[in-house]
């Protein structure tokens, strides 16, 4: 069996912490020539390349990340174990890791994750955005316990993820009163012509928009595209133009802003997912994750409406240990 050096491990960690080899030999009180012969040490037992120059420091390589996610749990163990023997609460929090795709509206990710805040038990929540790809990705290097998405993942992704579908809802078209004032017609003849904010055509909501659009013979003039929502949505909230919303938060979103709904529709529709590397959850509050989907896209929310099958996840799929399985 190949032993791993945690001392070797320790001096990469600190290394990555501090940003350098000489921050960290402050720290550690240690030469710096010390430190690279730990470091040199620890890439050939493994036989990686663990840190890459950027500028005037460091920073973890690909490989690198993937030992640092590691170096955090082990040490953070090894705080852990101290404070339990000298009789200390470790107050450990279990971490809920939760990648957002861009695209996805921020309000809907904040519902979703909120519940693994309940008062009273110790949780940390690590929320990291980016695009599909880039998050599953992470998701298969455990980087991520979960990604919301708004499509399911790419089946020509090398990964066997999969994607539990959550619920899906309609799309509400917001402005502001100002813009609202200047729109004629009945909608959606009103938004002919009207100025729009949408996400970028790689976003599936974009191409149901687009074809419900062409369908209905509306020509409106883009303003704007965006693969961030929280982006399309703030140049909406400055007058910028109308912009698609989920319906489900369209009675949040009137409150912020003096914002107005224009119209509503179903033939254009917002789909979500929780994507995971099993396919059964595992996860304490993944599976809380996917029953607050449950709630919050159920019939009546606002368009909202519930994917059945989500409602089997339930406390059968947890063990006597209180493990999920």
């Amino acid at each position: 069996m190949e032993w791993l050096n945690y001392h070797h491990l320790y001096y990469f960690w600190m290394v990555v912490r501090a940003g350098s080899i000489s921050k960290a030999s402050q720290e550690l009180r240690v030469s710096p020539s010390a430190i690279c012969a730990q470091l040199r040490s620890l890439e050939g037992n493994l036989g990686e390349k663990l840190l890459a120059r950027s500028g005037r420091g460091l920073r973890p390589t690909d490989v690198g990340c993937i030992v640092l996610t590691y170096a955090d749990e082990i040490f953070s163990l090894g705080r852990e174990l101290v404070s339990t023997l000298k009789g200390r609460p470790n107050g450990r929090p279990l971490r809920l890791v939760v990648g957002v795709v861009d695209g996805l509206p921020k309000t809907i990710a904040r519902w979703l994750i909120e519940p693994a805040l309940r008062d009273g038990e110790s949780v940390c929540i690590v929320c990291r955005e980016g695009s599909s790809d880039q998050l599953i990705s992470q998701l298969a290097t455990h980087e991520l316990d979960v990604v919301l998405s708004d499509a399911p993942s790419n089946p020509t992704f090398e990964l066997s993820s999969h994607s539990h579908f959550l619920g899906e809802c309609g799309t509400s078209f917001m402005a502001t009163v100002g813009v609202a004032k200047t729109l004629k017609n009945r909608f959606p003849r009103s938004l002919d012509a009207a100025p729009l904010l949408v996400p970028t055509e790689n976003l599936a909501v974009r191409r149901t928009l687009d074809s419900w659009l062409n369908s209905q013979k509306i020509h409106p003039v883009i303003r704007g595209e965006f693969q961030d929502y929280a982006l399309l949505k703030a140049f909406g909230e400055g007058g910028r133009g109308v912009f698609p919303a989920p319906s489900v938060i369209e009675g949040e979103l009137k409150q912020q802003k003096e914002l107005k709904s224009i119209g509503r529709t179903d033939d254009v529709r917002y789909l979500f997912y929780a994507i995971s590397l099993d396919r059964k959850v595992k996860h304490p509050y993944v599976l809380r994750l996917c029953n607050t989907a449950c709630k919050r896209l159920s019939p009546g929310s606002d368009g909202g409406r519930l994917n059945k099958s989500t409602q089997n996840y339930t406390q059968e799929d947890i063990g006597g240990t209180g493990q999920l399985l």
